[in-house]
């Protein structure tokens, strides 16, 4: 398939773009070794002990299923004086922490995205760093996401790797992690899906960040860009109900998985660095650059935001919006092992 020529585009980048002391050289370890020949894509090998691993080989890259519990009364933290709030479904097994944006014609979103190996504690837990574009607000809903995630059952290890994930319903059945199922259409020779990323930021020192683009072109069909220049590949429009027009809510933020949140005793397992969203720079995990992309085809930081942590004791979130300065988005937070969190 021909790649947009819009995603080809690199005129909206500018060094103002980033967070301040971040770099944005980040590379994949299989990289060390070489590169693809021209043609071919690299694959993370699936190996039998990933296979193990699961319940069934049946579900094998998806991720687990689970009813929605209620509803999340979210508030636009930042814009107070307008009383926005909204509805979100809330997963039984899951705590987010995200900033997110409403609208009708959605047809793009991007970020620079924070490198961190959060903690996981739990064998089946995982955590992510993340975009969701979804069309849907309810307890059906499609949704489309790329970022990072340390997911130990799924990858066997504990480094934090580059993840695309699709479903049409709710994660109820379709979707799956990067190539695991039929799906999302793998074209770039230069990074692979499921492979760590690296280097990781640390506390006091070098933060990294990577930038993530998912865009939609006339036929339907989401594109995935990252660090500004590498087509990914696309998902197809035939995987895809209303998400084929638009997107009508975007996400930034974490997510954490493990049966024992919204529990007591609560995971320990981390979001973003494992700081809270308080720590700001060099501590908390953010995002920055945030744009989305509608039919003025223009990109931009969207008009209205709203700050939302399920389990705020436990993760939080904070979007810091200085005059004159471009917002950053902080989230993440330690789990159980911060005071209140049960």
């Amino acid at each position: 398939m021909r790649i947009p020529d819009f995603l080809l585009d690199q005129s909206h980048i500018s060094s103002t773009e980033y967070a301040s002391n971040a770099s944005t050289e980040v590379f994949q370890t299989w990289q060390k070794s070489g590169s693809c020949p021209e043609g071919t894509i690299p694959i993370r090998r699936i190996q039998k002990e990933d296979l193990l691993r699961v319940a069934s080989v049946d579900h094998f890259g998806q991720k687990p299923f689970e009813p929605f519990v209620n509803s999340a009364n979210t508030t636009n933290l930042n814009f107070s004086s307008l009383s926005a709030t909204t509805n979100l479904v809330s997963l039984k097994n899951r705590s987010d922490a995200n900033l997110l944006t409403l609208g009708y014609n959605f047809i793009g979103a991007m970020a620079n995205i924070n490198i961190w190996n959060p903690k996981v504690e739990r064998p089946e837990d995982f955590t992510t760093a993340q975009m969701w574009l979804k069309a849907g607000n309810g307890a059906d809903f499609e949704s489309i996401e790329a970022g990072w995630t340390v997911n130990p059952k799924l990858y066997g290890d504990h480094n934090s790797r580059l993840f695309v994930y699709w479903t049409r319903d709710s994660y109820k059945s379709s979707g799956c992690f990067d190539l695991t199922c039929h799906g999302f259409v793998q074209i770039s020779s230069e990074m692979a899906l499921g492979a760590s990323l690296g280097p990781y930021s640390s506390s006091f020192n070098q933060q990294y960040e990577i930038n993530v683009g998912i865009f939609k072109d006339n036929g339907g069909n989401w594109w995935l860009r990252v660090k500004n220049r590498i087509i990914i590949g696309y998902w197809p429009a035939e995987l895809l109900g209303n998400l084929k027009h638009s997107s009508t809510l975007i996400q930034w933020g974490g997510q954490v998985f493990s049966y024992a949140v919204k529990k007591t005793p609560h995971t320990g397992t981390q979001m973003g660095s494992g700081e809270e969203a308080s720590g700001g720079f060099g501590f908390a995990s953010y995002m920055s650059n945030l744009r989305i992309k509608d039919y003025s085809q223009s990109l931009k930081y969207p008009e209205l935001v709203h700050a939302f942590a399920a389990e705020p004791y436990c993760y939080s979130a904070l979007n810091i919006d200085v005059h004159y300065k471009e917002p950053i988005f902080y989230f993440g937070g330690p789990g159980r092992y911060i005071p209140h969190c049960p």
